[in-house]
């Protein structure tokens, strides 16, 4: 029996695959702080379930394959909000943002073409685009430049007579860089200058920490209509990973027909779940502006705590809610088993997502983590305490780094 090459290429999800060790160190009583998974604790809005409710119909049938109208007109409405307008056949809904990058991904890659990709990226993308059969062009960034990565050259360089798209994350997952408007016309113009797909990943697009960026968007730059493609959801910005509804934006043609090929072949996204999507576009932006100062408050803890720690290198996110932060550790990888098997303060432990998953160049982010700073304030506060002690304990006991030298890293 053999299992196809593209399945062997994909690996298991950094942020999941830990998930078995994590219940084992809980039936021992220790009590986990879960930094690994971006799941926002807030509380959806209450417009989600009033609409459910209100779903009276006796039979739950199929929707429409490209999604039902209702779903997306309020994503049509909500972009006009942005400024940007949009036809019907522009919005093709999905079941989360995941499926919206697989099928672009399965829609625009042919075995071995390329997508250039800021490293480091959210994982799954590694997924989506070997699945694909594709390859990633990684193009580099360090913690010391604050993984800022929008420089002309060096997208460039990576540009081959392969390459099918640039794919990123704004504001970033896991780094929360946010681009400039500079930046982004800049990108936008290699795309256009290269004939490339600019794909854009904008689900964290609410939760930028600085006034100066606004809301930002690239489908404001109409000069590269056919060259984009926004990836967008429900999930982080109304606090409603469980829906599992969002969507591709795009006015290539050519592109709508080949994704509503794969739409039809998974019949459609569920009934229900677009109906309560549907109606969160309709709250106040109240509901992103407390959002927003509380996720701020968050990671201003977490920058602070992690600074506070000896030999860890960390730059202030300015958007999402994740941080990248290089750790004094030998592997952070390890060092997560070593967390959830061997260690404890009070009965308290603490996960997050290794680092080197987020890459595609071998050897780097072995030392580095992403923190999701989605727990409530005190919480966080004690995670952050955890994670301090479990890196002096690991350096003394694994590492056999004495203190002065751990200082000194």
């Amino acid at each position: 029996m053999q299992i196809s090459i593209n399945a062997n290429r994909c690996e298991p999800s950094p942020m999941r695959k830990f998930h078995p060790y994590a219940v084992e160190a809980e039936k021992q009583g220790k009590k986990i702080y879960h930094l690994n998974i971006g799941q926002p604790d807030l509380p959806t809005p209450q417009a989600y379930y009033d609409a459910i409710k209100g779903y009276a119909e006796k039979t739950l049938a199929y929707a429409e394959s490209p999604g039902m109208p209702l779903m997306i007109n309020a994503v049509r409405n909500y972009y006009r909000e942005l400024g940007v307008e949009l036809n019907p056949s522009d919005v093709l809904i999905t079941t989360g943002g995941s499926e919206a990058l697989l099928l672009t991904c399965l829609s625009i890659l042919d075995p071995y073409t390329e997508v250039i990709i800021p490293e480091p990226y959210y994982p799954n993308y590694t997924t989506f685009v070997h699945a694909a059969g594709g390859v990633i062009r990684a193009l580099p960034t360090n913690p010391w430049e604050g993984y800022r990565y929008a420089y002309r050259e060096r997208i460039e360089s990576l540009i081959t007579k392969n390459t099918r798209a640039i794919l990123i994350t704004n504001p970033g997952n896991p780094t929360g860089v946010v681009l400039t408007r500079k930046e982004m016309r800049m990108i936008a113009d290699i795309a256009k200058k290269h004939n490339l797909f600019l794909i854009c990943d904008e689900v964290y697009r609410e939760f930028c920490y600085d006034d100066k960026f606004g809301v930002p968007t690239m489908a404001r730059f109409h000069d590269i209509d056919d060259n984009l493609v926004i990836i967008d959801s429900v999930s982080k910005r109304f606090s409603a990973c469980g829906a599992r509804v969002g969507c591709v934006v795009t006015k290539n043609k050519e592109l709508q027909q080949a994704l509503l090929k794969f739409c039809q072949s998974r019949l459609s996204v569920a009934t229900i779940d677009q109906i309560g999507a549907a109606a969160l576009y309709s709250v106040d932006h109240d509901f992103f502006r407390v959002c927003k100062a509380e996720y701020q408050k968050r990671r201003d803890t977490v920058v602070a705590r992690l600074r506070a720690i000896p030999g860890v290198v960390v730059e202030e996110p300015m958007g999402a809610f994740y941080v990248m932060a290089s750790l004094p550790v030998d592997d952070s990888d390890k060092f997560q088993y070593w967390l959830l098997q061997e260690f404890e303060t009070d009965g308290d432990t603490v996960m997050f997502a290794p680092g080197a998953p987020f890459y595609e160049t071998p050897g780097k982010g072995v030392n580095e983590v992403r923190i999701a700073y989605v727990l409530k304030q005190e919480d966080l506060e004690r995670a952050m305490d955890v994670l301090a002690k479990g890196i002096a304990q690991y350096q003394k006991e694994v590492m056999k780094v004495t203190p002065k030298a751990a200082d000194e890293k």
